[in-house]
């Protein structure tokens, strides 16, 4: 039997898929997964096997690094003299 869009939809909404439909539409699933946020059983033989879920945003970065130096000593000049053939 042919999966149809409109199967694929609602066992998205039941949640959950035998593990021949997901191979079969696999990228297909974790699209609907990422776009609808809901989680995915996937099940082998009625046993659950696998759930897929959508991912986490990234957090920000910005302001997560603290400086342990001002700019001025950063940019000072060291008080040793190194040669750059060594």
């Amino acid at each position: 039997m042919l999966w149809s869009f409109q199967m694929e939809e609602e066992t998205l909404k039941d949640k959950t898929v035998p593990i021949t439909l997901f191979k079969a539409r696999c990228l297909k699933l974790l699209d609907m997964v990422a776009k609808s946020g809901v989680p995915l059983l996937v099940t082998k033989r009625g046993k659950p096997l696998v759930r897929v879920l959508p991912a986490e945003p990234v957090p920000s970065l910005r302001g997560s690094v603290t400086f342990l130096v001002s700019d001025e000593e950063f940019i000072a000049p060291l008080d040793e003299h190194w040669d750059v053939e060594s």
